[in-house]
């Protein structure tokens, strides 16, 4: 991301700026927490991220790509063929079992029915619930459910990883579950994984830490020791 601006139209005429000349580079293998609180653009910024969005100016390239000005239907191939996406609501189609909901984003790469299925108890044994395919979503523990979206999301060979706040629905016990399991992907895999949220005790589950305030990038670097390194950043901005 090179000087990443994003304004939003206003309903009463004007718009409303919620990115600031954004700058950073995630390099393959990195495992990076997106952190800021309500409001302060981390969304917006997961979103041109994902190629969910496109910035109203400046550069983002994703794998050598300039998808800056892409198309809807340019957006989501890049989206295909690169990204996997891990929702903090599971996003899990509660009517089809375990294993349908893995396979369904294999359908749209054109893979064999044969082969999605062998792909995808590959990922459910990968994030161990091998013996869970034929269950329904609702008969699952809220961490299994998330698991069930990590398998999901690895069944397309993604290079990227992207998590918007992937323990929100969770309890604690389940939450460290999960960040744990992401910091093992990233490690035995190296998935890059870029993770939203607005907790810094999640955020120390990952190696790099890019915090944002008011659409502006308010520190990025390693992890700190404390918070309080945030706070003091945000305070001299006021």
């Amino acid at each position: 991301m090179n000087k990443i601006c994003k304004s939003f139209p206003l309903e009463i005429g004007g718009v409303q700026q919620v990115l600031f000349d954004v700058t950073f580079n995630i390099t393959a293998g990195e495992f990076v927490a997106i952190m800021g609180p309500s409001g302060s653009g981390k969304s917006t910024c997961m979103n041109i991220i994902g190629a969910l969005d496109t910035p109203t100016s400046g550069v983002y390239e994703l794998y050598g790509k300039n998808i800056t000005n892409m198309t809807n239907d340019e957006l989501a191939m890049v989206r295909n063929e690169y990204i996997g996406f891990v929702f903090q609501n599971f996003n899990l189609l509660p009517k089809r079992s375990v294993l349908d909901n893995v396979m369904l984003p294999l359908m749209y790469r054109g893979m064999s029915p044969n082969d999605r299925v062998i792909r995808s108890r590959e990922m459910l044994h990968r994030v161990g619930l091998e013996n869970f395919e034929t269950y329904l979503p609702p008969q699952l523990s809220g961490g299994m459910k998330q698991r069930v979206a990590i398998a999901r999301a690895l069944a397309g060979n993604p290079k990227l990883i992207l998590a918007d706040e992937p323990t929100g629905a969770l309890d604690s016990t389940m939450g460290n579950e999960i960040l744990k399991f992401f910091k093992q992907l990233n490690h035995d895999m190296g998935i890059t994984i870029v993770m939203i949220t607005h907790e810094f005790e999640i955020a120390r589950y990952a190696n790099r830490l890019i915090h944002i305030y008011d659409g502006r990038i308010n520190y990025d670097g390693k992890i700190p020791a404390s918070e309080d390194v945030l706070n003091k950043k945000t305070k001299a901005r006021k």
